[in-house]
């Protein structure tokens, strides 16, 4: 009966052609909105992509984390969702890239393509993996991976300027840097 249940859900949502909405803050079936906010800055919208059962494009609350995404798209069995850091909180625009077991997931903002973390011939930090921020000045396999875990703590990277916040990213070493990477 449940899974009739499922199977009923998912012909509705293809033939009404929506696309799910997380709401947070509903009273009696009405959002709540406060005054000096619009709708429209209430919510985000982010792509979903790889091992998961309904890929697209999906509406979600501003402040909302990876894992409310995940629960929307359905993960499937060979995913392997845990390779991403199911508590970060999402943007507007970002790309999630769910891996399957023994690849590598991304979480890359609006503007790259998946699979890179170039853009206009910089490395774009907030979507680069281990490897590629490996091949810039003075970045090794563990200056890269602290990289990526701080980004995984601290959300993107607004500034190239906030790499400076990474231990190990000095004075010296940002000058080297500063023109070879971009946020976008």
């Amino acid at each position: 009966m449940f899974g009739a249940g499922v199977q009923y859900g998912k012909w509705r949502q293809s033939e009404e052609g929506a696309v799910p909405v997380v709401e947070r803050g509903v009273v009696e079936g009405k959002l709540e909105v406060e005054d000096d906010v619009s709708k429209e800055q209430q919510f985000i919208q982010v792509h979903i992509a790889g091992a998961v059962e309904r890929p697209g494009v999906y509406q979600l609350p501003a402040g909302a984390r990876v894992n409310e995404a995940l629960k929307l798209a359905g993960v499937l069995p060979e995913a392997d969702p845990h390779a991403l850091n199911l508590a970060a909180p999402l943007s507007d625009g970002q790309q999630i890239i769910v891996p399957r077991v023994g690849e590598e997931g991304k979480i890359a903002q609006g503007t790259a393509g998946p699979g890179t973390g170039r853009t206009q011939g910089k490395i774009n930090i907030n979507t680069a993996g281990p490897e590629e921020l490996d091949t810039l000045p003075g970045i090794g396999p563990s200056l890269a991976q602290r990289i990526i875990e701080y980004r995984e703590q601290h959300g993107p990277f607004r500034t190239i300027e906030d790499l400076q916040n990474v231990p190990g990213i000095g004075s010296k070493r940002w000058e080297n840097l500063k023109d070879l990477i971009t946020v976008y």
